[in-house]
């Protein structure tokens, strides 16, 4: 019966895949690959010369299969991914492999380019947001939005959306403490202040609020947002915030609402509940959801696991989890991993440090779209502090952690009949 399924399996490719019976091209992403970051540009661009891509989940750490053509190839080459010519009797038995019942792999068809945004201020550089540099990395092409972009509604021009570690709550990301007498800091509040005026806000709070609340709409409408480091958790808080005022004196011009925490209505946050505000100024934190080591962690027993999925009824999860390896080296950030017990039970569980209550990476939907946090600033620099120079990824060509930004960039891709969760 086993030999039955596999020849029907067989045939239903060398139909339905019409290059099948052809040579394909294999990009394997295990740990025969050169360079897993810029293998993602690869599929991206073969997706915009109106090629089609196929995912092969758990498959070689999740390999990319592609039509055989010279230019995928001269390509692979000029950027220096590692790529396999493979016949069609190889190609056929991937295939038969991948579907067969008996094993968690599957395979997810790409069929278009996802047009990607990211949020970030005018005065942003690529360097300083781990995204930016996996998409320039990559070379993956990505487009800047805004307050005046997302207010006016031009996020429905685009599938994927990335929020630049943003602070949602309008308090500058509580570094007035430390910075508030530097240059940096004095010009960013004064350009937050000078962009809520514009758009109509007494308060660059209500401004952010307000940003948020589109972004949500953004998502019930279909989109895809993946956030990470302090524009994970403090989105949620804006969003539960927008009856209340939480941000001190120092940052909006007038005293925090007494009773801002039983104000808070978790029902409008995408993934967090029942979490307490942290509202001393001099604190450099929002709220209970952070786990971030009060002094920084030791990067040498700092580890988390990716949790496995079934690849044949949970590709969404399982997309985004591919890797080569499933321990990955911890990194901290302003947000570094999320307090388990204030997870909404409806959220999916990407990754977590074991032993602990520290979630590093989660998943979930709202209305027709979904959202991802990864929680941490740079996958390749455990303690990023503000003005260290920028990572420099041809240094890191295999990074799992930069990995899974690139999982969710891919994501939308995916032929949407097969995302079930």
């Amino acid at each position: 019966m086993k030999r039955i399924f596999s020849y029907i399996v067989v045939g239903f490719f060398l139909l339905s895949f019409g290059g099948a019976a052809q040579s394909r091209i294999l990009i394997p992403m295990d740990l025969q690959q050169t360079d897993h970051l810029k293998a993602y540009g690869i599929a991206y661009w073969a997706l915009t010369k109106g090629y089609v891509v196929d995912w092969l989940l758990n498959y070689r750490g999740g390999s990319f299969m592609a039509p055989w053509t010279d230019a995928i190839a001269t390509e692979c080459r000029i950027r220096g991914v590692t790529f396999q010519a493979l016949d069609a009797a190889t190609t056929s038995a991937i295939y038969a492999e991948v579907q067969s019942p008996d094993v968690n792999m599957d395979v997810v068809r790409l069929e278009k380019a996802p047009k990607i945004a990211v949020y970030v201020p005018p005065n942003f550089q690529p360097w300083d947001d781990a995204v930016t540099l996996a998409l320039e990395y990559a070379e993956i092409p990505y487009e800047k939005v805004w307050d005046d972009e997302v207010l006016a509604g031009k996020l429905n021009e685009y599938d994927w959306l990335h929020l630049h570690h943003e602070d949602f709550t309008g308090q500058y990301g509580k570094f007035w403490a430390q910075f508030s007498t530097y240059p940096w800091y004095i010009q960013q509040q004064a350009l937050y202040e000078a962009k809520a005026r514009e758009l109509g806000f007494k308060k660059v709070s209500d401004l952010k609020k307000a940003v948020a609340r589109e972004i949500k709409k953004y998502i019930g409408a279909g989109g895809f947002m993946f956030a990470m480091c302090s524009a994970t958790d403090t989105y949620d808080i804006a969003l539960a915030a927008k009856n209340t005022d939480i941000a001190d004196v120092m940052f909006d011009g007038d005293p925090p609402d007494p009773d801002c925490q039983e104000k808070l209505d978790y029902s409008e946050c995408l993934a967090f509940t029942g979490f307490k505000l942290v509202m001393d100024p001099y604190v450099y934190e929002y709220s209970d959801i952070d786990m971030t080591p009060q002094f920084g962690g030791n990067p040498d027993a700092d580890y988390f696991t990716l949790f496995s999925f079934s690849a044949k009824y949970d590709p969404v999860p399982s997309m985004l989890t591919q890797d080569h390896v499933n321990v990955i080296r911890g990194f901290l950030g302003q947000t570094t991993a999320f307090r388990r017990s204030l997870i909404k039970k409806s959220v999916i569980i990407l990754g977590m440090k074991e032993g602990t209550e520290e979630v590093k990476y989660l998943h979930g939907n709202y209305g027709r779209g979904t959202f991802t946090f990864l929680g941490g600033h740079d996958p390749e620099d455990y303690q990023h502090q503000v003005g260290d120079p920028p990572t420099d990824l041809r240094l890191h060509k295999n990074s799992p952690g930069y990995r899974l930004i690139l999982n969710n960039v891919l994501f939308p891709a995916a032929k949407k009949k097969k995302l079930k969760t």
